[in-house]
């Protein structure tokens, strides 16, 4: 059963924006006028003939489709084929360590990470949002190790294993800017127990499933990839492109999805060779919404006039549909695409939009995200009416 209670204080929120709006706004279509009105909505110039899907969440059932098995440009919300894709392979409550070590041998350092995809260079940020600080790793790290040498470094050997190639990099430039050159060597988890004498720096990431809320929430591209990658080296998979894509495969599979149409070129969406289909992201949509293992994509998800990415939308173009709607955003020069869940009343539906062949403006883009905005506030009705202020004329 779908859960859609929602805390009181949120409801009188929503109550108060939604009593701002004409009456007539308030009224939601009945799901058997669902098509013709969305088929019309759909043909707004603005769109460019998109890719649309609409699913009725608790049936499956089909409500309105169209174009919905083409291949189209999806921007960010390849996003949730990332975040399901990790969370398919590793459990959202696991966090990430990055434990550094004094060598064995004299002159080394040994790195024995476990692809913390949530490192920052920053350490404002890192401290701000609880993320590992390279710059702490690093500073920490020559502390310490001068101070068991007692010496100051001017050249050290990295070993190293579980670290993203650009983390690495990042340290070593940190390092040198520092006076300390330094090379670098890959080696196995095993080999980095053994090379290993004394802990310079212990550090622990916050869970998986904080780091899926927060790509989703706002959209972050780094993290994002970042996890698309994870996901691909821990199911066996190797550690680019391919094997990204290859993962994304086999998880749409896994679900029964048809994944034919599907080319990855990255797990963020930045690129313009990605391709998707609206349908197989709604049947995903379908098969994640009750799954447990899957709830912090849901609820990572930024809410319509709320939250994140979503945070302004609704809020002029369709007011009554403010606090109803969950979905990933995603923008590309001429592609503006949304997919997620909106309620209405007792009902929750699924939705997918993809408008990739609009012109290549901002203010192109802009009216799309106002006319998608504008049909889903066409279904978009509070569970609890009830709440709303009774006007009288």
């Amino acid at each position: 059963m779908i859960k859609r209670l929602r805390p009181l204080g949120f409801l009188l929120a929503l109550a108060l924006v939604i009593s701002a709006t004409p009456a007539q706004a308030l009224e939601k279509l009945a799901p058997s006028a669902i098509p013709k009105v969305f088929q019309n909505l759909s043909d707004s110039k603005f769109l460019a003939d998109p890719s649309m899907i609409v699913v009725d969440a608790m049936t499956g059932e089909i409500i309105f489709e169209r174009n919905s098995t083409q291949a189209r440009k999806p921007a960010s919300v390849i996003k949730l084929l990332s975040a399901t894709s990790v969370l398919s392979y590793i459990d959202s409550q696991k966090v990430f360590n990055t434990n550094i070590y004094k060598g064995v041998d004299p002159g080394t350092i040994v790195i024995n990470g476990e692809y913390d995809p949530w490192i920052s260079m920053i350490q404002s940020q890192a401290e701000k949002m609880g993320r590992t600080s390279l710059p702490r790793l690093g500073f920490n790290t020559i502390n310490r190790y001068n101070e068991l040498t007692q010496s100051n470094a001017k050249r050290l050997k990295i070993l190293y294993t579980g670290l993203f190639p650009q983390d690495l990099a990042n340290l070593q430039a940190f390092l040198k800017k520092r006076g300390i050159r330094t090379t670098a060597e890959k080696i196995t988890a095993e080999d980095a127990l053994l090379q290993s004498a004394e802990p310079l720096v212990l550090s622990a990431s916050p869970t998986l499933e904080t780091m899926v809320k927060w790509t989703l929430l706002w959209s972050d591209n780094v993290l994002a990839e970042r996890l698309a990658r994870l996901a691909a080296i821990t199911s066996g998979e190797t550690f680019n492109t391919q094997g990204v894509a290859d993962t994304f495969h086999t998880v749409l599979t896994n679900f029964g999805i048809d994944p034919d149409k599907i080319e990855v070129a990255d797990g963020s969406g930045l690129s313009k060779q990605n391709r998707v289909t609206a349908k197989a992201i709604a049947d995903l949509l379908m098969k994640i919404r009750n799954d447990p293992k899957y709830v912090s994509v849901y609820e990572g998800l930024p809410i319509g006039g709320v939250s994140g990415t979503l945070q302004k939308r609704f809020l002029t173009t369709a007011p009554q549909a403010v606090g109803l709607v969950r979905g990933k955003t995603g923008t590309l020069s001429g592609t503006v695409s949304l997919a997620g869940y909106v309620d209405s009343e007792d009902r929750q539906y699924i939705f997918v939009a993809i408008a990739d062949k609009i012109p290549r403006r901002y203010s192109a883009s802009e009216r799309a995200r106002d006319t998608l905005d504008r049909i889903l506030g066409k279904i978009a009705a509070p569970i609890f009416p009830e709440l709303l202020p009774v006007t009288t004329t």
